[in-house]
């Protein structure tokens, strides 16, 4: 019995030895972790710092002087432009006689929604760029170039800016300029020598009436050989004794065989490219 009471002593003072030996190791941090141990940290990230969004102020004070009455009302007048632009584009530039074109050619061929509208608007504004870029180009270089630095004012730079597309509207009214008589009468204004005695005011309107009359000519010189065939179409269905079948469904795929033999689109391209030149 002896003998087992010091063997449990001999145990128990080895175990306590051991774990104060232990906690020894954990407490200093400068001693070794034991065998087939890992050694680690624990860290707290540190708290990203919060998003800065700027702060804008716009105030509103009294113009002490008038260069800043005369610029308030030059960036009044500049928004407007800005904002009439898209009109501006599509009025003042060949813009709206391929337009109208385009959609003419569509409705011939009896199609519905192939090609899209926009698919349609998006070739009428590149081919308009195409068009007018030695306008755009003269313009940038008279105009908008001076401007930036500072060699003109604003006043000249929108007489620069007007000349080009003045030329290019009476350009495409040189051949009947009978809508220029006709807002010059309706203005009570007296008959114009030149070009410079036409106001822009009365060469807008008058480009405007002018590209349509001459989109709807080109849109009926397209419609006749898609009416021929559409006139066929029906009277072999009605001789057949088709009556209840809609001549439309089987014309359409023919006026798109000869549509394609032909290369219309290179040549509706080209035509109403060099319409306007």
């Amino acid at each position: 019995m002896k003998g087992i009471q010091r063997l449990l002593l001999l145990v128990l003072l080895f175990t306590l030895f051991g774990m104060g030996s232990l906690f020894a190791q954990t407490t200093t941090g400068n001693q070794d972790f034991p065998t087939r141990s890992t050694q680690g940290t624990v860290r707290v990230p540190t708290p990203q710092a919060p998003p800065v969004v700027p702060f804008i102020d716009l105030t509103v004070r009294n113009p002490s002087s008038g260069k800043e009455v005369a610029f308030s009302l030059q960036l009044l007048l500049l928004l407007t432009v800005l904002s009439l632009a898209p009109s501006l584009l599509i009025l003042m530039t060949s813009f709206l006689r391929i337009s109208i074109v385009l959609d003419f050619i569509k409705r011939a061929l009896s199609l519905q929604q192939a090609p899209p509208n926009q698919v349609i608007l998006g070739i009428s504004l590149f081919l308009t760029l195409f068009i007018m870029w030695p306008t755009f180009q003269e313009i940038y270089d008279n105009s908008f170039k001076p401007l930036s630095d500072g060699k003109i004012g604003i006043e000249e730079a929108y007489t620069q800016a007007e000349k080009p597309l003045r030329l290019f509207m009476y350009k495409q009214m040189q051949a009947n300029p009978n809508n220029i008589r006709l807002f010059m009468a309706m203005r009570g204004l007296p008959k114009p020598n030149t070009l410079a005695d036409v106001p822009t005011y009365v060469l807008i309107p008058a480009f405007i009436l002018n590209e349509l009359t001459v989109a709807f000519k080109i849109g009926i010189l397209l419609f006749i050989p898609f009416i021929i065939i559409d006139m066929v179409v029906a009277s072999v269905l009605m001789s057949m004794g088709m009556i209840m079948l809609p001549p439309v469904m089987i014309s359409m795929p023919f006026k798109l065989i000869l549509f394609v033999l032909v290369d219309g689109w290179g040549l509706l391209t080209e035509q109403l490219v060099r319409s306007f030149f």
